[in-house]
């Protein structure tokens, strides 16, 4: 099947047209529009050189709160208050982190100064947000993504220090457990993630939680 390329018009091609593995279509830009109707589509960018290439994988890599998994050392961490944590206080800190780091099996990184700045401005609209885990006034940890409805989706992590991004994308789903999130998309599979309680479901199933809750 010939992949689908975007032009100037907001539109996607309906998911189920994607590439066994998950690649839907090419090109197109990071406007606010543009992204706001990915996401609510369960649709998400990522960069490979100069060409933003877009993504609905199936099956889709899922944490459903209910099911979220705190290790017996991370509790003590916890107990032990062993980072400060917050919400939304460091935004673009957070992301530039996340694009210094070289993933297992990715040539450099997604996150392109475009990325950086699109979703800033996703950040700034109220739809992007990041979480933070601090040490001695230093930020060590975070992760961030995006909140529609109640769906929260993942996008990235990096830790400075360990078990850091582990604390603040825990403290984080704890707190939107409180304002009644019912699914963390994880994209693709990482078996940091999977420890998390993190688990395959068909696209189809995920398609419809993201319509039964909101987004």
């Amino acid at each position: 099947m010939p992949l689908f390329a975007l032009d100037n018009t907001l539109h996607f091609p309906p998911v189920h047209m994607a590439e066994p593995d998950g690649l839907l279509a090419v090109g197109g830009d990071l406007t606010l529009p543009r992204l706001e109707l990915a996401y609510r589509n369960g649709i998400f960018p990522w960069y490979e050189g100069e060409y933003i290439l877009w993504w609905c994988p199936d099956p889709r890599f899922v944490i459903f709160p209910e099911e979220l998994r705190i290790s017996k050392s991370m509790q003590q961490l916890f107990k032990k208050g062993a980072f400060k944590f917050t919400i939304n206080k460091a935004f673009r800190e957070v992301i530039s982190n996340c694009q210094q780091i070289n993933r297992e099996g990715q040539d450099g990184t997604w996150i392109t100064t475009d990325v950086l700045d699109a979703y800033s401005a996703f950040h700034q609209a109220g739809f992007a947000h990041s979480a933070e885990a601090w040490l001695d006034g230093e930020l060590v940890g975070g992760c961030y993504g995006v909140r529609i409805g109640n769906v929260f989706f993942g996008e990235s992590m990096f830790s400075k220090v360990s078990n850091a991004s582990k604390f603040a994308f825990i403290k984080y789903a704890q707190q939107l457990i409180r304002e009644g999130v019912k699914l963390i998309d994880c994209q693709v599979y990482t078996s940091h993630l999977e420890s998390l309680g993190a688990r395959m479901i068909p696209r189809t199933q995920f398609i419809g939680l993201l319509k039964a809750n909101g987004v």
